[in-house]
Parts: structure tokens; C-alpha cells; sequence
């Protein structure tokens, strides 16, 4: 179990983080206006966790079955739980926007610390792009599921498909274009919406459907994707379950908006995990016990897009029943991307802070309410544009999406290793309150960490469990592969790394230096 200091949460209110952000060579330029449960709203709305499982589990049934869908996501929960708390000790060190580039920069040696802090703003922010994108996609297709489910007539374009598109995230733009305590009093009310939305989902699913007999369920293996033996199946399924729990670092990216951040990052971290794993993990296991008819849901995946339509339709047999259902799923989908297009834009400008990117000036400059707007903005044309890729091709902007796991967790292990480098060899001190804080160079442990030798022995782990991720990430889903169903993931994580470190080379090396220290 995790320990916090001895100071008593009002003392720890009284904080100065603005003071304490100073030290960690940083202006306050932000306004904190998240608390606690604003930001656990934040971040389960950005992870969607029970809702992203009805998305993947599905299709993760081809390299798994049932079986394998239950226990990769055990895995992967457990897993994740461990990557989490190690940023959650990090975040408590040092709670940037930055977020793991600058705990890069605190923690890697100084002969490759600007490379390194470079390659993994870089993939950072990438990542959080790709997710703004995808958070999009995912909004566009399921109301065109939707129309489909209630009007089969309906022929969805992908023309039509850009279009609800970037209307969805104009709306993203608005909620975050206004100020940051209207931000947090929505995120508060998505709260609300996530935990009832579950049961009001999960309830008349779990109540109408047919059900599958519990054998079925927990013991039952299916080798879909021509990938032999079972036991190789299951590894290649695996991380199509895991990528229901990515994004909940999302919190990290917003800690210089957060009051007490120190306290708050790491506790909503890992209550959001926590809860998450347990909504979705629920949702999983009512959704196998209720999926009688594998076949039909996957071919509706050709028609609308997402097989568990399908499956809402057949357990209620009625359309008007399965789509109040989905319309839960939508109007959280639409949330969700206000959260992510929050963290997306705070992911560049933080980057843009420190001289990492081209027209840093201009997307640093803040609105009269403390607000990035010039990031936001920037976050939406970056949507757009990517998002025309769908009118050419679904598999090419799939493949763009595919980085998202490759670039968030090769940014979770470099820190998680460089870690566990500082634990060993003693570089970083016991906590000290008040005036010592974590700076480049000197290390102190905040008010959240994990006691030793636990400590070190979930960092192990946490290490462990990323390259276990990463490895099989890479794996294309069906044998033999097409260019429709290869995994381009390597491809395009492949790109982004060889152009991040020829644009250093020639050109960011003679002025990237950060993260700066702020006058």
C-alpha cells in the first residue's frame, strides 16, 4: 500500500503550489481550480475504461475467446495498476504539465538528458494527439453505428464520418475555451454520468439477454486469428484488451490547474484505476456471459462499426431499447474528448514552453482566463487534418492511431527505468516538507510514495509488464497478414522516433535545452 507524509490533509491544503511549482523551475501561469473529485471526473472521463471494453473486447474474442479477453484484462489491469503507481510517485516528486519529459530531465544523466527529455516530449505529445484523434473517430462512427442500428437504410460515408467528426471536437474546443472552474464543474457532473451510466448500460443487459453458461465463459479459447498455438493467440489478443486502460495519466498533464497537486495527482491516479478496472472488469464479465452469438456481433462490425450494437440489440430486442443504451456510451464518448483535448493541449504547450517545437511562441500565449487557447486551437486543426486520412483510407488513419500505445508506454518505461536507476544507486533523498523540493539535479521523494523494498519491487515489475506490452503490441492480429490487417504500429512509432532524433540532431540540439528553468 502506498504512504503519504505525516501532515494532515488541511495542512497539506494550505500548500503553496505555486511556490512549490517555482522551485521546480516553473512560472504559475495557470489557474488551479481542480480539485479531487473534479479531477477523478477528468480522468475516468478521459480513460473511459467500462466503455472503451465494450469497443475492444469484441474483436479481442478472434485471438482469446471469452477466456482470454477475462484474464489478458486481469493482466493488463494489474499491470497497469503497477505502471500507475510509479507515476503516481513521480508526479508526487515533481507535479508538472510536463509531466514524463521533465521527470526525465530530473532523473537521466547529464550526457544524455537533453536527447532523452527531447524523444520523450516528443512521443508524449504525439501520443496525446493521436489520442484527441482517436477519441474523435471513435464519436464520429459510433453515432453513425447509432443511425444505422435505428435506421438500416442509412449508408454511412466517410465524408460524413470527418464531418460529425469535427463537430464533436468543436465542442471539446467550446468546453475547453471557456474557464477552468466551468471545466472542473463539468468534469464533477461527467462523474456522475460514468458511474450511473454503467449500471444504466450494464442493468437491462445483464437482465433481457440470454446468457452463456459460466464453462463457457471462463474456460472457453478461441483461436481466430490463424496464429498457432493457443497459447501465441492469447499473447497477440492480449494487447487489444489493454488498450481499454490507456489515458489515465491525463491527470499528470493537468497537475499546474490542480490545488495541492502533490496529493491530488497521485490519489486520482490511482483511484481512477482502481475504479475503472473495476467498472470495466464487471462490464467484461457481463458482456461475455451475454455474448450467445459471436458471429452476428462480429459481422455487425462491417455495418456498424462496433459489434456490441449488435449485441445491445439482441440481448433487449428492441432498437429503440439498444440505442438509449449506445446514446449512454455517445454522450460519454463526447465528454470524454473534452478531458482529452484538455490534456492534449496542455501536453503541447508545456512542450512549446520549453522550446520544443516550432511557433513555440505562439502556442504558449494564454487567453485572459489563464487558458492555453492557442494550444486547444492548435489541437483541433491537427484533428482535422489527420482526420481527413479517413476519406482515403480507414487502415491508413488506423495505423496512425495505432501509436498511441507504442509512444505512451515507451515514455512509461524510460521513466520507470531511470527510476529505478535513482533507487538503486541512492540518489534521491526522504521527503522533506516546506522549503526542499524535487529539482533538476536534486531528488527528493514527495508526500505520495510506495514504501520499501515494495517500492522497488513494483518498479521492477512495472518495467517488466511495459516491455511484456510493447512486445506483443507490435504483433499483426490475423496469420496469414494483409496489408488491410498488418500491424502498422511499428511503422509509424518507427517514424516519429527516426524524426524526433534527426530534427535533434539538426536542428534542436542548438537551442532545446529543456526543461528550462523559468525567471
Amino acid at each position: 500500500m502506498a504512504t503519504e507524509s505525516k501532515a494532515e490533509p488541511s495542512k497539506l491544503d494550505s500548500l503553496n503550489d505555486d511556490a512549490y511549482l517555482q522551485r521546480l523551475g516553473k512560472r504559475p501561469v495557470l489557474n488551479r481550480s481542480f480539485g479531487f473529485m473534479s479531477m477523478l471526473g477528468f480522468s475516468c472521463s478521459a480513460l473511459l475504461s467500462w466503455e472503451g471494453v465494450l469497443v475492444t473486447s469484441v474483436p479481442g474474442l478472434l485471438n482469446g475467446g471469452p477466456a482470454g479477453v477475462i484474464y489478458g484484462f486481469l493482466i493488463s489491469w494489474i499491470g497497469t495498476i503497477s505502471v500507475y503507481a510509479v507515476l503516481a510517485e513521480l508526479a508526487s516528486m515533481a507535479p508538472t504539465t510536463g509531466g514524463q519529459y521533465h521527470w526525465v530531465g530530473m532523473l537521466a544523466p547529464k550526457s544524455c538528458r537533453n536527447f532523452l527529455v527531447y524523444l520523450t516530449a516528443w512521443l508524449t505529445t504525439t501520443a496525446w494527439q493521436a489520442i484527441a484523434v482517436s477519441t474523435g473517430y471513435i464519436t464520429a462512427t459510433l453515432l453513425q453505428g447509432i443511425v444505422v442500428l435505428a435506421q438500416p437504410s442509412y449508408v454511412p460515408e466517410p465524408w460524413h464520418t470527418v464531418l460529425i467528426l469535427w463537430a464533436a471536437m468543436l465542442f471539446a474546443v467550446i468546453m475547453n475555451s471557456t474557464t477552468s472552474q466551468a471545466l472542473a464543474r463539468f468534469e464533477g457532473l461527467i462523474l456522475v454520468l460514468h458511474l450511473a451510466g454503467f449500471f444504466g448500460v450494464l442493468v437491462p443487459l445483464v437482465y433481457f439477454a440470454p446468457h452463456n453458461d459460466a464453462q463457457t465463459v471462463f474456460t472457453s479459447f478461441i483461436n481466430a486469428g490463424g496464429w498457432s498455438p493457443q497459447a501465441l493467440s492469447f499473447l497477440i489478443g492480449f494487447p487489444t484488451v489493454a488498450t481499454s486502460l490507456v489515458g489515465a495519466d491525463c491527470a499528470v498533464h493537468m497537475s499546474e490547474e490542480i490545488q495541492s497537486a502533490a496529493l491530488v495527482v497521485p490519489r486520482a491516479l490511482m483511484f481512477t484505476i482502481f475504479l475503472n478496472g473495476l467498472f470495466a472488469f464487471g462490464m467484461i464479465i457481463g458482456l461475455m456471459f451475454c455474448l450467445t452469438d459471436l458471429e452476428s456481433a462480429l459481422g455487425a462490425a462491417t455495418t456498424m462499426f462496433y459489434p456490441f450494437l449488435q449485441i445491445f440489440y439482441s440481448a433487449v430486442g428492441s432498437t429503440t431499447g439498444a440505442c438509449l443504451m449506445a446514446g449512454v456510451i455517445l454522450v460519454l464518448a463526447v465528454a470524454s474528448s473534452v478531458s482529452v483535448y484538455a490534456s492534449a493541449s496542455r501536453m503541447l504547450w508545456s512542450f512549446s514552453r520549453d522550446k520544443g517545437l516550432p511557433f513555440h511562441r505562439q502556442l504558449v500565449k494564454l487567453s485572459r482566463n489563464s487558458l492555453p487557447v492557442v494550444a486547444i486551437v492548435t489541437t483541433l486543426v491537427i484533428t482535422m487534418l489527420l482526420s481527413l486520412i479517413a476519406l482515403g483510407s480507414a487502415v491508413a488513419l488506423s495505423a496512425l492511431l495505432s501509436l498511441i500505445i507504442s509512444a505512451l508506454y515507451s515514455s512509461y518505461l524510460l521513466v520507470c527505468c531511470l527510476l529505478l536507476w535513482c533507487r538503486i544507486t541512492g540518489k534521491i533523498q526522504s521527503h522533506i516538507s516546506g522549503s526542499d523540493v524535487t529539482e533538476l539535479g536534486f531528488l527528493t521523494w514527495g508526500v505520495w510514495r510506495i514504501p520499501e523494498p515494495l517500492g522497488t519491487m513494483n518498479n521492477i515489475f512495472a518495467i517488466l509488464y511495459t516491455v511484456f506490452l510493447l512486445f506483443w503490441s507490435f504483433w499483426p492480429q490475423t496469420n496469414p497478414t494483409t496489408p488491410e490487417t498488418a500491424n502498422w504500429s511499428i511503422l509509424v512509432f518507427g517514424s516519429v522516433v527516426i524524426f524526433s532524433i534527426f530534427w535533434y540532431i539538426v536542428r534542436a540540439r542548438h537551442h532545446f535545452k529543456g526543461p528550462i528553468k523559468e525567471a
